[in-house]
């Protein structure tokens, strides 16, 4: 028996066998191609038109958050700018397969050196090369085996096409040894409740057919288990199973205090799944969708009759929607697509919306109509606030329009070190802890040479975190917390030891985060706060928050007893 260790992304356990991902195809020898340019250029295009098709079709079937990876992937793979690439490569008498491979090769380091969301979309280039030259080369694309059972899937990651439409009949977990708590695979991972164990370096060495225990929890993956462990885990899998078929309550604290459970939306379809797992409102959506996909800005018509989607599916509850959250990183041609070395210190959120504010007033006043139509608790809040006269604008320009809840999103440290002073104007507070991560750490949260640093377990991280929840509880103001740290079960109950009044996460993990919530009452968890803020590092805060979790009673244990 040997243990492994990785992020664990939830609280699940799985066991079964071990089937190992193919290797990637190599790459394609650099000679001159026996075929007309114009044959050759004929190849590519229809191979990538193809393999587009393809990720689009995906897209449809997987919906949700996978579907805004995919159908981003499609459209890369259609890049007229990489066309032209691997035309100029065939020109110069290549072969379709070499360029193909080149030029993709090429504009993944470009976008590599943009960093931000540019920067994310670089590791995508990847599996699109794959799926073009497996086209072009008649060979069946690498992707998910399919052994005839149900298996525990390793790889080094997994591209956001095979995760998206993982069957969960036969994948009971999945194993990466690259990646970490915020890359494609954990997010799409907790979306789609798989149980997964990301960043285990060493499972690189497991065999086929390799019987091992995957314990997201406690991010370990246990290779040759005896019968004992067999069935205890076996045993925590049929509670966890249980837990998530109890009947649906509002989230709250062993001892009766109240912590709003909400879901993190992307587009007003969503609301339906995220209603039936029993989320009591929305924490964030996101209004992107809206813009992204688009050459000019939507008009105030199609923006109301998405957000009155959106706004009728939550009557009475709260929904709380995020301005435009774009800029250098997220380049938008009607907002601003300037050159910036470094887009991620740059004008995007709020910043970018004062300089556009024709667009910013025209979503407030979408909003406001959608509001004065439905009957959701409706608030507002800005991306990227870092000052307090950033605070006042928006908030006062929110209630020029009507709308009576105005907050801010908390994701830069120098928020969170003036939270009262922001507090005092703002309605509340949302702390987006992957950004707050990502400046906290110095680390782009898109890179992953510094994938290591972007844990929002670190005490740096959580020493801000408890400085706004301190300040929200001075001024009667609820703090939020809508980043992928909310989703984690364990670190949740330190968040509420912090001061967190909601958590707001991907539907999947709400039932996870709700069982975990009542095991502990208000004081142990922020008992439990207290032992992640005196540990050095993001580790070390894991490692003890578990252990002091493993000496405490268990609450729901007693009171089922």
């Amino acid at each position: 028996m040997s243990e492994l260790r990785g992020v664990g992304i939830g609280r699940g356990v799985a066991q079964g066998p071990v089937v190992r991902m193919a290797e990637a195809l190599p790459a394609p020898e650099n000679t001159p191609s026996t075929r007309e340019a114009d044959t050759e250029r004929t190849r590519a295009r229809d191979a990538v038109a193809a393999v587009a098709a393809d990720l689009q079709k995906r897209a449809e079937a997987a919906g949700g958050a996978a579907q805004e990876v995919l159908e981003a992937q499609a459209m890369i793979a259609e890049d007229p700018t990489l066309q032209d690439e691997v035309d100029a490569r065939i020109d110069d008498g290549a072969s379709a397969e070499w360029a193909v491979h080149d030029a993709f090769a090429g504009f993944r380091a470009t976008l590599e050196a943009v960093g931000g969301y540019l920067g994310e979309r670089a590791a995508d280039l990847d599996d699109i090369a794959q799926r073009v030259l497996a086209r072009l080369q008649g060979v069946p694309a690498p992707g998910v085996p399919d052994p005839g059972h149900p298996f525990i899937l390793v790889a080094r990651d997994l591209a956001p096409a095979d995760t998206a439409l993982l069957n969960l009949d036969q994948v009971l977990a999945l194993v990466t040894t690259d990646g970490g708590p915020t890359s494609h695979t954990a997010i799409l991972a907790r979306a789609k409740g798989i149980v997964a164990v990301v960043g285990a370096v060493d499972a690189a060495g497991l065999d086929d057919g390799t019987m091992v225990i995957v314990d997201a929890s406690a991010g370990t993956v246990v290779s040759d288990p005896d019968s004992a462990q067999l069935e205890r885990a076996a045993q925590r899998a049929a509670a966890r199973d249980a837990a998530a078929h109890a009947p649906l309550t509002p989230g709250a604290l062993a001892d009766g205090t109240e912590i709003s459970l909400l879901a993190n939306l992307g587009k007003p379809a969503d609301a339906a799944d995220a209603v039936s797992r029993g989320a009591e409102g929305v924490g964030l959506f996101r209004t992107e969708f809206l813009f992204l996909s688009s050459s000019q800005a939507p008009t105030v018509e199609e923006q109301r009759a998405s957000y009155q989607e959106l706004l009728s599916a939550f009557p009475g509850k709260k929904v709380v929607v995020r301005m435009l959250d774009a800029g250098a990183d997220k380049p938008l041609a009607f907002l601003n697509d300037a050159h910036e070395e470094n887009p991620a210190l740059g004008l995007r959120g709020l910043r970018s919306l004062r300089a556009s504010e024709d667009i910013l007033r025209e979503q407030l006043t979408a909003l406001a109509e959608a509001d004065a139509a439905t009957q959701a608790d409706l608030w507002v809040m800005a991306p990227m606030v870092t000052t307090v006269e950033e605070t006042k604008y928006f908030t006062d320009l929110a209630r020029e329009f009507g709308l009576k809840t105005a907050g801010v999103m908390v994701e830069v440290p120098a928020s969170a070190l003036l939270a009262d002073r922001v507090l005092a104007h703002a309605d509340f507070a949302s702390i987006g802890t992957n950004d707050l991560t990502q400046y906290t750490m110095a680390a782009d949260r898109m890179l992953g040479s510094v994938a290591g640093f972007q844990d929002p377990w670190h005490p740096a991280v959580l020493r801000l975190v408890a400085e706004v929840g301190a300040a929200g509880a001075r001024t009667g103001k609820p703090v939020g917390i809508c980043g992928e740290a909310a989703a984690d079960p364990l670190l949740a109950v330190v968040l509420v030891g912090l001061g967190a009044t909601s958590l707001s996460m991907a539907p999947a993990a709400l039932a996870d985060v709700r069982h975990a919530l009542s095991e502990r009452s208000l004081d142990e968890a922020q008992r439990l706060a207290e032992v992640a803020l005196a540990a050095d590092d993001a580790a070390g805060a894991r490692k003890a928050v578990a252990e002091a979790t493993a000496s405490l009673p268990s609450h729901q244990k007693e009171t089922t007893s």
